[in-house]
C-alpha cells in the first residue's frame, strides 16, 4: 500500500513538471508563421485550425458526391500528388469557373515563350508546358490560392511548388533553382514563388508548367492562350475527355469571328493541307557531342536545342534521347 501511494505521488509531481517545462511564455511572428516559446527553452509552430483542403466548396460537393462522381481530395504538404483519382471515370460534365469576381486575376507564371507542348513525348504524356526561362529569373504564382507543397521532389520534378486555387485546379511549377514560399502560404497572382532553374529530370533551364484537376493532369491550352498569355474563358467545362493522355484542346476561341448572314456566305476554296514532317528521334551515345548529332542528322547545333529547350553547354546523358526532326 505505502509502494502505491508513493508512485501515485511522484506520478504526480512528474505531471506537474512536465506541465510547468511546456509553460508557454510568449508568440513570435516569424516568415514561416507564429511560433511558441516555452519555458523550458523549446519552441513550436502554431497550428491554428487544420486547413482541411477545400477551396471551392460547390465543386467538392460535385466530386465527392459517390452517387456521380466519388472521387476525393486531401491536402498533404508531403507529397506531390495527394490523392489517385481516375477522371477518365468522371460520369457528368462540370462547370468550372476559371476566374469570377472575387479572384478574376490571372497572371502568366514566366513571360517566356513555350517550348514544350502537353503530349506525348519520348514514348511517355508530358503533363504539362515547358515554357523558356533563364536560372534566377522569377517565377510567379498563375492564379491566387494557397501553397500545398514546396520542396525538392526526387520523382523527377525538382524543387516544386504546387499552388491550389479558389477555382478548384492546382497548378504546379517545377525545376526550380530556389523556392520563395512555404506550404500552407496564401498567395496571390503575380506573387513570387521561387526562381526558374535546371532542377530534377531536366536539360536546360526551364519552366515545366502543370494544370490538375483534383490530381489528375489536363493540358494547360484548355484554360491558357500561352501566345497571347492571358485565359481563354472564364468559364471551363470539364467532362473525362479532358484526361486522357496526350488529350488536345478540345475548344478553340477566335475572338475574330464575325457571324454572317445567309445571303452573304461565299464558298472559297480551301487552302491544301500542309504535311508536318515526320519527328524523329536520337538515342544519345557514350562519347556524342551535339556537333556530331547534328551533322549525323543534317540539322544546325542552334535548331538540336530548339527541338529540345537545351543551351549548347548543356550536359548530354548517355541513353537519353534527343529530337532531331
Amino acid at each position: 500500500m505505502y509502494f502505491k501511494i508513493v508512485v501515485c505521488i511522484f506520478l504526480f509531481l512528474l505531471r506537474i513538471q512536465i506541465v510547468n517545462a511546456q509553460k508557454a511564455l510568449d508568440t513570435v511572428e516569424t516568415n514561416l508563421g507564429p511560433i511558441i516559446l516555452f519555458s523550458n527553452k523549446t519552441w513550436s509552430y502554431y497550428n491554428k485550425n487544420a486547413f482541411n483542403g477545400i477551396m471551392n466548396m460547390r465543386l467538392h460537393k460535385i466530386m465527392t458526391d459517390e452517387q456521380s462522381a466519388g472521387f476525393s481530395q486531401k491536402w498533404n504538404n508531403d507529397v506531390c500528388f495527394s490523392t489517385k483519382n481516375d477522371l477518365s471515370k468522371l460520369k457528368d460534365t462540370i462547370w468550372l469557373c476559371v476566374t469570377d469576381e472575387n479572384h478574376s486575376e490571372f497572371v502568366m507564371p514566366v513571360p517566356g515563350i513555350v517550348t514544350s507542348r502537353y503530349g506525348f513525348r519520348s514514348g511517355r504524356n508530358h503533363n504539362g508546358i515547358d515554357l523558356d526561362l533563364e536560372t534566377g529569373d522569377t517565377v510567379v504564382s498563375a492564379f491566387s490560392g494557397k501553397v500545398r507543397y514546396s520542396k525538392y521532389n526526387d520523382g523527377g520534378f525538382g524543387n516544386l511548388v504546387i499552388v491550389r486555387h479558389y477555382n478548384g485546379l492546382e497548378t504546379f511549377y517545377a525545376h526550380l533553382s530556389k523556392l520563395l514560399v512555404h506550404p500552407d502560404q496564401d498567395v496571390k497572382a503575380g506573387e513570387p514563388i521561387g526562381l526558374g532553374g535546371n532542377t530534377g529530370h531536366s536539360f536546360g533551364s526551364h519552366l515545366h508548367f502543370e494544370v490538375r484537376f483534383y490530381d489528375s493532369p489536363m493540358n494547360p491550352e484548355e484554360i491558357i492562350n500561352f501566345d497571347r498569355k492571358n485565359v481563354k474563358s472564364e468559364n471551363l467545362f470539364v467532362h473525362k475527355g479532358l484526361f486522357k493522355a496526350g488529350a488536345k484542346p478540345s475548344t478553340t476561341h477566335d475572338d475574330n469571328f464575325v457571324s454572317e448572314k445567309p445571303e452573304e456566305v461565299v464558298q472559297t476554296p480551301k487552302p491544301p493541307v500542309a504535311i508536318k514532317p515526320q519527328t524523329k528521334y536520337y538515342r544519345i551515345k557514350s562519347g556524342d557531342t551535339l556537333t556530331e548529332i547534328a551533322d549525323r542528322n543534317n540539322i544546325t547545333v542552334s535548331k538540336l536545342c530548339q527541338l529540345n529547350g537545351i543551351k549548347p553547354s548543356s550536359v548530354l546523358i548517355p541513353g537519353k534521347s534527343l529530337r532531331v526532326k
